[in-house]
C-alpha cells in the first residue's frame, strides 16, 4: 500500500446538480459508526461533498470538546455502482447515486444517539483505529450493525502511524484480529481497507469548518471509495403505493418568514408537496409547503431519502426528535408482543419482570420485560411467514419501519401472535432448550411482552433494540441485551387474562409392585401391562381426581391411574403398550398449570399409545417345599436363609440416634402366620448386626424386628436374610 496522496473525491456542488433532476438521484443511507476518536468525522469531512444544517459537528459544544455529540448528515455522488446496474428497477429510474452519510457519535455515553442513528441506514462504515484494534464501544458498534443492516464495510484508519516498513504486516495483524472478531457473525465476509482520512492530525480535521482541510493528507481514501463502489448492494425499497409516509425527525428549527423546517430520514412511503402530514406525538396535522434534500428544492420524496420539510404554524421547541406520518398511521402504543432474541455477547442473565431501556427509532424508553414461549417458538418454522403477491410485493399494507429499523435485517421472522395458542411462562430467557427441536447453535427466539413505563408511537414490525444503558460505562461489557419486532400491540394492564400462560410440574413416584408378566406378540418382549405404584401420593389424597391421569416411564412409557389401592396412597396402573419397568424405577407425573385457570385444574397433553396385546405367562414350577409361611418365591441364599429389606424405622430413637425397632418387608406372604416365626433371629447383610422377629406388621406380610442395640435411619433399604434355626 502506498502513501503518497491519494486525490480526494470528485465533488460535485449545488451548482453543479442544477442540471440534474433530483428524482433520477437514489438515496443511500450509510450509517459511520466506531469508537470515539476513531477518526469518523474526519473520514466523513474527506468523503463529503454535499453538507446538511446538521453536519460535521455543528454544534458548538461538540467543537469546543473535539467528539461528535449529535447525528450529522453529509453526502457525496457517485455513478451507479453494479450492482445496482444489473438491477432493472433501479437503473431504469435512477442515473446517480447519493450516498449519505450518517456520522454518529462514539462516545459510551451517547449509545442511544448512535441506535437511533442506525435504524435509519442501509449499510455501515465501520471505523477502526487500526492502531489499537477492536475496543468497547467498536465492539457495541458491531452488535447493532448486525442488528441493522447485512452489508458492511470495515474501515481501518490512522494507518499513517504505522513505520513505513512495517505498515503492511502490520495492517494485515489488525484485519487478521478483526475478522476472528467477526467469525461467528453473519456479518463474517465483510471486506477491509486501510485509509487514512487525514494523516497526522485527526482533531485538527475535525474542528475545522472546511473539508478540504484535510483531503490534501490523505492515504488510501480512494481505495475505500472504490471498494464501497463495488460493495454497495440494492437498497431494500418498498412498493410506494402500498407504504404509509414514515418519517424519522432528527432536528427541527424555526426559518424567519418560511415556516418550521424538519429534517429527518424518510423510512416508508412517500410525500409530496401540499400533502398533509401528522405528528403523533403532538397531535397535530400540518400541510407540507416546500421539501429539500441537501439544498436542492424536490417536489417529493420516498423511502430512503434524506430531505428537510417546511411545514407552517409549528412551534419548533415542541419537537426535537420523533415521527412524522401520513395521518392515522402510527398509533400510539402502552405495550406489545415481539419476537425477540438476545445478544450473544450480553453477559447477565435477562430475567422476567426487569426493566430495560427499549430503543424504537430515535425514542428510548423504560419498558418491562415478560419472556415466555421458548418452546412453542422452536416448534415453528424458522421462515418469514408474510404472504405475498404475484409481483413479489406483500400482499396487505406495509406496516414496517424500513431500512436499519427493518427487523428483517436483524434476522427476527415476521410472525401471526394467536391467543389461543398455549406459551410456557419463563423465570427469564432461556439460552438451551432440553429438546431436539432446537439444534441449532445460535440463540433460540422468544415471545416478550413489552410493557412500556411511557406510551411510544411506532408501527408494528418496527426493530426493537433493548438495552442496560445503566451499567457503568467504565465497565468494558456490552450493553445491548436483545433485539426485537413488535407483532401484537398489548396493553399488560387489562389483556393479560387473554394470555394461556402456563407452567410445567412433575411428580415422581416409584413401582412398588409388578403385575402379571406377558409375553407381547409382536416384539416377544416380557412385558407387564398391570402394574402398582406408591410415593406419589398422600394416604388422605382424594385420588379420585387423579384417576385418568398419565404416567411415563424412565424409558418413556405410557400408562394411566386406573384407581387406588389399599389406603396408603398406593395406586394401580395400565400400559395398554406393556411396560418393562422394574421394581424400583422411577415414575413421571407430567402436567400443566395454567396461570388464568380459576380452577386451578391438572391439565395434560401426552397420550396413550395403542394396545400391543401379549399371552400371559405361566408361572413357574415351585422348587422345594414352603416351609411355615415362607414365601419360597423369595431370593433365598445358599444357607437357606430367606432375603428382605428393612422398608421403615419405628418408633422413636434412642439418646445416640439409634432406632430399636424396624419393619422389615419380603420375608412372608401375605397369609403368612408370621406368630410362628416370632424369636427368629435376622441379620443385616454388610454389617451383621442381629435382631429378632418381635411380631406382625400390618396385613401385608411385614414384621417388626427388634434390634437391641439399635439400628440407624440410614439402615432403610438394606438388605436382610432370616437365619434359619
Amino acid at each position: 500500500m502506498s502513501n503518497d496522496e491519494d486525490k480526494p473525491v470528485a465533488k460535485i456542488t449545488t451548482k453543479d446538480l442544477k442540471n440534474v433532476d433530483p428524482s433520477r438521484i437514489l438515496n443511500l443511507n450509510v450509517g459511520v459508526l466506531g469508537h470515539v476518536d476513531s477518526g469518523k468525522t474526519s473520514l466523513v469531512k474527506t468523503l463529503s461533498t454535499l453538507l446538511s444544517t446538521a453536519s460535521l459537528d455543528k454544534s458548538s459544544q461538540s467543537r469546543q470538546r473535539g467528539i461528535t455529540l449529535d447525528l450529522g448528515f453529509s453526502a457525496f455522488l457517485m455513478n451507479l455502482p453494479p450492482a445496482i446496474q444489473d438491477k432493472k428497477h433501479f437503473s431504469e429510474k435512477y442515473d446517480l447515486l447519493q450516498v449519505t452519510l450518517v456520522d454518529c457519535p462514539g462516545h459510551a455515553s451517547l449509545i442511544r444517539t448512535i441506535i437511533g442513528g442506525a435504524q435509519i441506514i442501509d449499510m455501515v462504515l465501520l471505523v477502526v483505529d487500526a492502531t489499537k484494534g477492536i475496543q468497547t464501544q467498536t465492539a457495541e458498534c458491531l452488535v447493532i450493525a448486525e442488528m441493522t443492516t447485512k452489508n458492511l464495510v470495515v474501515v481501518l484508519n490512522k494507518i499513517d502511524l504505522f513505520p513505513e516498513g512495517e505498515r503492511e504486516q502490520r495492517l494485515k495483524d489488525v484485519e487478521s484480529k478483526i475478522r476472528s472478531a467477526l467469525r461467528n457473525s453473519r456479518l463474517s465476509d465483510s471486506p477491509m481497507v486501510g485509509i487514512s482520512a487525514c494523516v497526522g492530525g485527526e482533531k485538527v480535521a475535525a474542528a475545522s469548518d472546511n473539508p478540504s482541510d484535510c483531503v490534501a493528507t490523505t492515504m488510501n481514501v480512494k481505495g475505500l471509495v472504490d471498494l464501497l463502489h463495488t460493495n454497495i448492494q440494492p437498497p431494500n425499497r418498498d412498493q410506494i403505493s402500498k407504504s404509509c409516509f414514515h418519517f424519522a425527525v432528527d432536528h427541527c428549527f424555526p426559518i424567519k418568514g418560511k415556516g418550521t423546517v424538519i429534517t429527518g430520514t424518510c423510512l416508508a412511503g412517500s410525500v409530496k408537496v401540499n400533502d398533509i402530514i401528522e405528528f403523533p406525538t403532538l397531535a397535530l396535522q400540518r400541510k407540507v409547503k416546500s421539501m429539500q434534500m441537501f439544498r436542492r428544492s424536490v417536489t417529493e420524496i420516498k423511502q430512503g431519502d434524506r430531505a428537510g420539510l417546511c411545514v407552517a404554524n409549528l412551534d419548533s421547541k415542541m419537537m426535537e426528535r420523533g415521527v412524522a406520518s401520513s395521518v392515522d398511521s402510527v398509533k400510539l402504543i402502552s405495550g406489545a408482543i415481539a419476537v425477540v432474541k438476545k445478544v450473544r455477547y450480553f453477559r447477565q442473565s435477562l430475567n422476567s419482570g426487569t426493566k430495560f431501556h427499549i430503543s424504537v427509532g430515535h425514542t428510548t424508553v423504560m419498558a418491562t420485560v415478560t419472556f415466555f414461549g421458548a418452546k412453542e417458538m422452536a416448534d415453528r418454522p424458522k421462515k418469514f411467514t408474510h404472504t405475498t403477491s404475484e409481483s413479489g410485493a406483500e400482499s396487505k399494507p406495509l406496516s414496517t419501519s424500513a431500512l436499519g429499523g427493518n427487523a428483517d435485517n436483524a434476522g427476527l421472522p415476521r410472525l401471526d401472535f394467536n391467543f389461543d395458542d398455549d406459551f410456557e411462562q419463563h423465570d427469564g430467557y432461556i439460552e438451551t432448550l432440553d429438546d431436539d427441536t432446537f439444534k441449532s447453535s445460535d440463540l433460540p427466539l422468544h415471545w416478550a411482552i413489552i410493557d412500556f413505563q411511557t406510551p411510544v408511537y411506532c408501527p408494528l414490525n418496527s426493530l426493537v433494540i433493548g438495552s442496560r444503558l445503566d451499567t457503568d460505562i467504565q465497565a468494558n461489557t456490552c450493553r445491548l441485551a436483545f433485539s426485537g419486532r413488535l407483532v401484537q400491540k398489548f396493553d399488560a394492564s387489562k389483556e393479560m387474562g387473554k394470555m394461556n400462560f402456563y407452567s410445567r410440574k412433575e411428580r415422581t413416584g416409584i413401582v412398588d409392585r409388578l403385575g402379571e408378566p406377558y409375553k407381547r406378540s409382536d416384539d416377544e418382549k416380557i412385558v407387564r401391562y398391570e402394574i402398582f405404584g406408591s410415593e406419589l401420593f398422600r394416604k388422605e389424597t382424594n385420588m379420585s381426581e387423579f384417576i385418568g391421569l398419565h404416567l411415563e416411564t424412565e424409558k418413556g412409557d405410557v400408562g394411566v391411574i386406573q384407581s387406588s389401592f389399599g389406603t396408603s396412597g398406593k395406586f394401580r396402573m395400565n400400559f395398554p403398550a406393556g411396560t418393562t419397568v422394574r421394581n424400583g424405577d422411577k415414575l413421571y407425573l407430567r402436567f400443566k398449570r395454567y396461570a388464568n385457570d380459576a380452577e386451578k385444574k391438572i391439565r395434560q397433553k401426552s397420550v396413550l399409545p395403542p394396545a400391543r396385546v401379549g399371552t400371559r405367562l405361566e408361572p413357574e414350577p415351585k422348587k422345594g417345599k414352603k416351609k411355615h409361611g415362607v414365601d419360597s418365591g423369595n431370593k433365598c441364599e445358599d444357607n437357606g436363609s430367606v432375603v428382605g429389606k428393612i422398608s421403615n424405622t419405628k418408633g422413636d430413637p434412642m439418646d445416640n440416634g439409634l432406632y430399636t425397632m424396624v419393619i422389615i418387608e419380603g420375608f412372608f406372604t401375605p397369609e403368612a402366620n408370621i406368630r410362628e416365626k416370632i424369636g427368629h433371629h435376622v441379620r443385616v447383610v454388610g454389617t451383621n448386626d442381629e435382631g429378632i422377629i418381635a411380631g406382625s406388621f400390618g396385613k401385608a406380610g411385614k414384621c417388626k424386628v427388634s434390634f437391641t442395640n439399635g439400628i440407624s435411619k440410614e439402615s432403610v433399604g438394606t438388605k436382610v436374610e432370616m437365619i434359619n434355626s
